[in-house]
């Protein structure tokens, strides 16, 4: 059996500092909103799939924590599956309410992600990224990561503490600038475009605009990519709610046109053609029976800059090699070619870890209605999401590619 699914209900907290609040209050307030938009209650809910990593790994709230978070929101006696995947748990949570959804197992399938990082003690925070790679292996990693390039000179180094991630990020990006030629300038060129699109959203953590003159002179987090260019730590919850296609009429639903998680592959440093995103994005539109010409607008995993000129070209908006330029022109910004990140992305919407991937569903169905005010892309009909998380090798653990489609 396999049922066309729709995506019926939507929701989202505002991402940023919420110390007053706990991961269970969220994860309520993002799920309620969902059922409200999809005009149902928790009793019509068959399934959920919750997707978290700081309720263990800060709250030390193992094994259970869908269970805990959301029985007291009125979601007891349904099956809840617990969910972790790096940065892709809330996208890996919709792919299973998809997949539990068009296997029949249920008419109704609500998938919840939700993360509390910001901490009194800020290395807390950041400790839990520390698990998202091979921690076997971890010196061995990080020195492959950075001979893929010419070390560094002492004056573009960077004293103090340290994320592992932007560490990460900084080695893929110095690697995709020696031998493409990505410039700082194409990077902040990306950071502006996003923190400009956040002035129009809500729900952002930070809804400033920067020139890319200021992100450029921006504290150095690690060369080349200063603050700006960085996702900040952040709180929030997101959801989506799922059915089947012929279960409602509701004109607001959209749908599911495919939904593909994978994990990487051993290969090549330079065989980008291989890379997990890109393996990602031709599998979904290969089950959406479409190509990037028919797109109209995306979001993509910019935990920094880079991540969004790589995601870029994974989604073929562009040749491998080209982000950069392509994102510098203007075409990934309202009223370009192809609008990226609209919501801001995770440089300025924020980035909960487990929440993210919801937070992209949440935008696109947003844009799909045409419910998205300043940062609205006009008529737009396909969407995509692109969702990655953690560290193997020389690339992302998982990826996740979610292909929207309005029914109206």
């Amino acid at each position: 059996m396999n049922r066309e699914a729709l995506i019926l209900g939507v929701g989202a907290t505002p991402f940023g500092r919420h110390l007053d609040r706990g991961a269970g209050d969220l994860a309520g307030q993002a799920a309620h909103e969902a059922l409200r938009d999809a005009g149902l209650a928790p009793a019509d809910v068959g399934a959920v799939f919750h997707a978290t990593v700081s309720q263990k790994a800060i709250d030390g709230q193992h094994m259970i924590p869908g269970q805990v978070a959301l029985r007291p929101h009125g979601f007891a006696g349904v099956p809840v599956v617990n969910v972790e995947n790096a940065c892709a748990g809330g996208a890996t949570a919709l792919w299973l309410a998809i997949a539990h959804v068009r296997a029949g197992l249920s008419d109704v399938a609500l998938a919840v992600g939700v993360d509390k990082l910001v901490c009194a003690d800020p290395a807390q925070g950041l400790a839990v990224f520390d698990g998202a790679m091979d921690v076997a292996h971890r010196e061995e990693t990080l020195a492959a990561l950075a001979a893929l390039t010419d070390p560094l000179p002492p004056e573009l180094s960077v004293d103090g503490d340290r994320s592992v991630f932007m560490e990460i990020y900084a080695s893929l990006a110095r690697a995709h600038m020696q031998r493409f030629g990505t410039t700082e300038a194409h990077l902040a060129a990306v950071s502006a475009k996003n923190h400009a699109h956040s002035v129009h959203n809500p729900r952002a953590h930070f809804r400033r605009a920067f020139t890319a003159e200021e992100i450029l002179a921006a504290r150095r987090v690690a060369w080349p990519l200063t603050v700006p260019m960085c996702s900040p730590v952040s709180d929030g919850a997101a959801a989506a709610v799922v059915t089947r296609a012929d279960s409602t009429r509701d004109e607001s639903a959209v749908a599911v046109l495919s939904s593909a998680l994978l994990s990487g592959t051993d290969r090549a440093t330079n065989d980008a053609a291989r890379h997990i995103g890109r393996r990602a994005a031709l599998a979904a539109y290969e089950k959406a029976g479409i190509g990037p010409q028919d797109v109209d607008v995306a979001e993509v995993h910019d935990a920094t800059a880079f991540g969004e000129i790589q995601q870029v070209e994974n989604l073929g908006f562009c040749p491998i090699g080209d982000g950069g330029p392509w994102s510098a022109s203007g075409a990934g910004a309202l009223g370009g070619t192809v609008p990226v990140n609209p919501s801001g992305g995770l440089e300025s919407r924020g980035h909960p870890v487990s929440a993210t991937g919801l937070a992209q569903v949440f935008e696109l169905v947003t844009q799909l209605r045409g419910r998205a005010g300043g940062r609205q892309v006009p008529d737009a009909r396909i969407a995509i999401a692109e969702n990655g998380g953690g560290l193997y090798g020389i690339e992302e653990a998982v990826a996740a590619v979610t292909i929207l489609g309005r029914t109206r």
